[in-house]
């Protein structure tokens, strides 16, 4: 596979971006979110987005430079409208908003609806906590979904994200999960490998258990499952009902909507302002200890280290600045393919 590094891939992303209309500064902002997708090891969130969005922005679906309108705005919350620009564009206004709300009163809601897809979660909560905020974010998909009902066959929910991170030992713990059992990213990116999914995260188009990703893509096509798959998916499964009231209907983004591409998002982010909660000497003592406590756990056979949330990412991304990252070759060919049919010459 072709490897490259950080400041390649902000290259490559910013030229497809480019080149397929989108303004230079909202460009930069989502070609930085794909880079530091690829650097944690979020591969299905990272530059093989490029193809979808310049699809997407090529169908009408994106609306590059689309303004982001607050329709509602109080000391403690506000509700946007983001026009169905690129999903990175609105989240990141939407953390600025958020910020400076919460930095005012304590705390924070931003809404926003009409939104693309804003990419990965974690990114953003991590950048509240790194500024001294506890934070919440979370989407769903108001038009089509990939992911089954607890017992059902179809697809009818989005793979509906949650992410929360909190400041801790001079980082921050980043908790970044769906509540399906898998990303569909991280299916597209086993397809392109040609790779197997392990059992309990998809059925095929007839309801019946699958590792290989291209049953999610055959007709009929399959479904995933909910977070906990065939035992434990209601679980999963009630938490995406949630997502899909509250960062679907709340924000008047919707749900169960047909005119709209999978990828589109309802936005729900919430921040709390530590220091206005308790001091921050109290705060970081409290996590210190229970770092210690977690840590010291007797552990089970052929575990080296508990690790807690977010520690993988912050590892990969300090490797992968060193090593690079690669990139698979149908990954790769298809970024080409979009590049040479905008007429970029790609030149990381």
């Amino acid at each position: 596979m072709p490897t490259f590094n950080a400041d390649q891939l902000l290259s490559i992303a910013v030229q497809v971006l480019e080149g397929a209309g989108v303004p230079p500064a909202d460009a930069a902002v989502v070609a930085a979110e794909l880079r530091d997708a690829n650097l944690v090891g979020h591969d299905s969130h990272g530059v093989m987005r490029l193809v979808q969005y310049v699809q997407m922005i090529d169908d009408g679906f994106v609306k590059p430079g689309g303004e982001f309108e607050v329709l509602r705005d109080a000391p403690a919350f506000a509700v946007a409208d983001a026009h169905f620009n690129l999903g990175q564009v609105a989240a990141t206004r939407a953390l600025e908003i958020a910020r400076e709300k919460a930095r005012a009163v304590g705390t924070a809601t931003v809404m926003v609806r009409n939104c693309n897809h804003v990419g990965r979660l974690g990114s953003y909560t991590h950048r509240a906590a790194l500024d001294g905020f506890a934070a919440q974010m979370a989407v769903n998909s108001p038009g089509p979904g990939g992911v089954a009902a607890f017992g059902g066959i179809d697809k009818k929910l989005g793979t509906s994200p949650i992410s929360m991170a909190v400041p801790a030992a001079g980082d921050a713990f980043v908790l970044d999960m769906t509540t399906s059992a898998t990303a569909e990213g991280k299916l597209r990116v086993a397809f392109q490998k040609g790779e197997r999914v392990a059992d309990g995260l998809i059925i095929d188009g007839e309801g019946n258990p699958s590792t290989d990703p291209g049953d999610f893509y055959k007709d009929p096509p399959g479904a995933i499952l909910p977070l906990g798959g065939p035992l434990l998916g209601h679980k999963g499964y009630g938490l995406s009902v949630m997502l899909d009231m509250f960062c679907g209907v709340l924000s008047g983004s919707g749900v169960a909507r047909d005119d709209l591409p999978r990828g589109a998002n309802g936005v729900w982010l919430t921040l709390l302002d530590i220091e206005q909660f308790l001091p921050k000497g109290e705060y970081d003592g409290w996590v210190a200890r229970y770092i210690e406590h977690i840590k010291s756990s007797r552990r089970m056979p052929g575990v080296d280290e508990i690790l807690l949330p977010g520690e993988i990412e912050q590892r990969r991304s300090k490797q992968r600045a060193l090593e690079g990252v690669p990139i698979p070759e149908e990954t790769w060919r298809q970024i080409r393919e979009t590049a040479e049919r905008l007429g970029v010459e790609l030149a990381p």
